[in-house]
């Protein structure tokens, strides 16, 4: 995945100018020679990723993750197949979140609940910190923040059936604040506040800030109806009838695509495509995807079909946009609205 905000997960430089201006030995120059680990009998795997095209070794020279930095996650989901040797406490800080993120997106037992050859989905979950006040419920709290009670439970590991512990920091996974809507002035979904928008720049939007894309987008439910506005990480929710066809908003490549009617944050059955401009969307509640991961996809093709699966009350596709601002994001509630 990972376009330039990936700096945000990957630890190490992808200054390809650098790489670019860096000196070709010609035959009169002696061989370079690989750098060799500090430890030669060394048996813990060395776990590659990629970045911008490029394999890059997360690990230091000694394969071990002593010298990795803390990151802070960005707004784009990723990928990661397990290896041997793998524990998904490294796992996690290797991507800048918390295990509970990692167990809840994949629908988990527990942190031993992992394999060699598993593609697990790292999912930066978007969420509000609350602290538990006297007199509270799992009930109250998913009320006052848009969310749902079962998954904010999960999410912290919380028993549904106890007290809940007074002065414990939890976080609301999917959690929203209400603000004024740009649309309608009414108060609707937002997030933890933003900054300014600076016009023709950036806008500000949740889970991130991204460029205005005007023309780029095409319309993923052409006619479909605009039930909520923006919220949760960039998204829309656009209606139609179930088996609605979903088009791709613009071409990439499918690095998600679960249709296994699992919660995964409450995306149910979805799809993530990387576009080349380092831009995700994702499509969820899904019926059913169409697509495969590793499968190019043109501007327009069909990538699934409208259902209800994960956390929805009604048939639609949740339509986000990670890197840039949403297509949809002036559209009026109940409008038939074309992307900008």
């Amino acid at each position: 995945m990972l376009p330039s905000k990936a700096k945000a997960f990957w630890p190490f430089s992808t200054d390809v100018a650098a790489a670019t201006g860096a000196a070709v030995p010609s035959a009169s120059t002696p061989a370079l020679v690989a750098p060799t680990n500090s430890n030669p009998n060394l048996s813990a795997p060395i776990a590659l990723a990629t970045s911008g095209g490029a394999l890059v070794a997360y690990t230091g020279p000694s394969g071990t993750l002593a010298d990795i930095a803390s990151t802070t996650p960005s707004d784009r989901i990723s990928t990661y197949v397990v290896r041997r040797g793998d524990t998904l406490w490294g796992i996690a800080r290797m991507f800048g979140v918390s295990i509970n993120t990692i167990i809840w997106a994949n629908n988990l037992s527990g942190p031993n609940d992992i394999r060699p050859g598993d593609t697990l989905i790292i999912l930066p979950v978007s969420g509000i910190e609350h602290t538990i006040g006297k007199g509270e419920t799992l009930a109250s709290i998913a009320t006052r923040y848009h969310a749902d009670p079962t998954e904010i439970a999960e999410y912290n590991g919380l028993d549904p059936e106890k007290p809940l512990p007074v002065g414990t920091k939890i976080t609301i996974p999917g959690g929203e604040l209400s603000v004024p809507s740009p649309s309608s002035g009414a108060p609707k979904h937002a997030s933890s506040s933003r900054a300014s928008n600076a016009p023709g720049v950036h806008e500000p939007y949740l889970g991130g800030s991204g460029p205005a894309l005007n023309g780029f987008f095409g319309n993923p439910v052409p006619g479909g109806i605009i039930t909520q506005g923006i919220h949760g990480w960039d998204a829309v929710d656009i209606g139609a009838p179930i088996g609605t066809p979903i088009h791709a908003a613009a071409a990439g490549t499918v690095i998600i695509a679960r249709d296994t009617g699992a919660w995964d944050g409450g995306y149910g059955n979805y799809v993530v495509i990387n576009l080349k401009n380092g831009v995700q969307t994702l499509y969820a509640h899904m019926k059913r995807d169409a697509v495969h991961p590793g499968e190019t996809v043109s501007k327009g093709q069909i990538i699934g079909y409208i259902g209800m699966t994960g956390w929805t009350t009604g048939p639609h596709v949740h339509f986000e946009v990670r890197g840039a601002a949403n297509p949809f994001r002036n559209c009026p509630i109940g409008s038939s609205c074309n992307p900008q």
